[in-house]
């Protein structure tokens, strides 16, 4: 299902904050207040960390060294940085203590840089205790067109009829260290509409400084049942199995994180080659802006899940599972973030279509459901060709169905 308000608010203003300063009458609710729901809390962190976006180290498409163009997004130059950088990325925790990070499970180890994802059916309340635990405000925001965000008495923010702060201290600033509450609601609007599949997917984000938070690594996913359709997990009962991938061009030229990167990989002399060649880092607003090819080019890590050149764990799949696949879509980079995930060997169903590639708009969800027939190590990638040329593929295994038991015939 796709958000496509979402994506041109994002897209064209650039930052939803600066739409919570323009007056505008109020919007009435279509939805009433949920009720006879449950309640799901999470425990998450925004960290910093080193990322590599090609953990296995050779192109696991070929099998065989990084060459070519790969080597320019993958390996550290007098020019490029390579494949390591620092970012930020949410974590989920075991409880209010932060002392032990919630481990995911193997199978799911394909989500990577993804941040945790969070589940519910409609009806249900979702609350986040969040922690700062990176150097910079952070904070974590879904989209008001769906949930509805709540604040508990005593925190001293009201909100206005779509969720933006109208009084109080910014919801959107958590200083490092710091700890917020989160609550929302999730409405019939929130949900599957006719149409869409039982379940469907939202995207959660920091919005202190959208684009630069985002391309600094915070995003994750929310997956929501319509009424009813959830098991008490929170995953839909009509399914065996979910995907969840992030295709993504992370910007790397816009992180907050760039000046450390670029001192971590690329020598003091060559910086100031590379700056005279390549780059301006004179912006007041702290958005890097650069001239000239290479540097800047191999700073857009076109992934899968944070991950290039099929690098990233491969996501499993048994066949005939009843699976689902959540295909997330981000970005501020105009067309550099238009992608059409493609997969080998398999088909999916799609609004009632077979297909096996799907369009991806910057800032929207895809849901689509496979029965996978065809057992095998198989390609998914997005299938514009720059994309998959700097590395935007991605593997998924379709394992042998179990062997029906024999009966002893007497």
């Amino acid at each position: 299902m796709k958000r496509l308000v979402w994506a041109l608010c994002f897209v064209a203003v650039g930052s939803l904050t600066q739409l919570a300063a323009t007056p505008a009458a109020p919007r009435p609710m279509q939805d009433s207040p949920t009720a006879g729901g449950r309640v799901r809390t999470y425990y998450i962190a925004a960290e910093e960390t080193e990322w590599d976006y090609a953990p296995l180290g050779i192109d696991m498409m070929t099998g065989e060294p990084f060459a070519g163009t790969a080597v320019a997004y993958t390996q550290p130059g007098p020019n490029h940085i390579g494949r390591l950088y620092r970012k930020a990325v949410y974590r989920e925790y075991a409880d209010a203590t932060f002392a032990t990070r919630k481990p995911r499970l193997s199978q799911d180890e394909y989500l990577g840089l993804l941040g945790p994802i969070l589940r519910a059916e409609v009806g249900d309340t979702i609350k986040v205790l969040f922690k700062n635990s990176a150097s910079r405000p952070y904070s974590m925001h879904v989209p008001d067109e769906g949930l509805r965000p709540r604040h508990p008495a005593g925190t001293g923010v009201t909100v206005d009829a779509d969720g933006f702060v109208t009084d109080g201290v910014p919801e959107d600033t958590v200083a490092p260290g710091a700890t917020a509450n989160y609550e929302w609601e999730v409405p019939e609007r929130a949900g599957p509409q006719p149409g869409d599949p039982s379940s469907i997917a939202w995207v959660y984000y920091s919005r202190v400084t959208d684009v630069k938070d985002v391309a600094s690594g915070l995003v994750g996913g929310i997956i929501v049942a319509a009424r009813g359709q959830a098991n008490a997990d929170g995953t839909p009962k009509d399914v065996d199995r979910e995907i969840v991938a992030l295709f993504t061009t992370f910007n790397e030229n816009q992180s907050w994180y760039l000046p450390q990167n670029v001192d971590a990989h690329i020598s003091a002399a060559d910086q100031q080659a590379l700056n005279r060649r390549e780059a301006n880092f004179s912006d007041a607003q702290g958005f890097f802006t650069f001239a000239g090819t290479g540097f800047a080019e191999t700073n857009y890590k076109f992934s899968v899940n944070g991950y290039l050149y099929g690098d990233g764990p491969v996501m499993p799949v048994t066949q005939g599972q009843r699976v689902r696949w959540y295909l997330l879509g981000m970005g501020d980079v105009g067309a550099l973030n238009f992608h059409t995930p493609h997969w080998h060997g398999n088909t999916v169903l799609s609004h009632g279509t077979r297909r096996d590639t799907i369009g991806l708009l910057p800032m929207t969800t895809e849901t689509v459901d496979m029965v996978p027939d065809a057992p095998g190590l198989w390609m998914f990638h997005c299938h514009i060709d720059d994309h998959m040329e700097a590395g935007m593929m991605a593997r998924y295994e379709v394992l042998p169905a179990p062997a029906a038991p024999v009966e002893n015939v007497k």
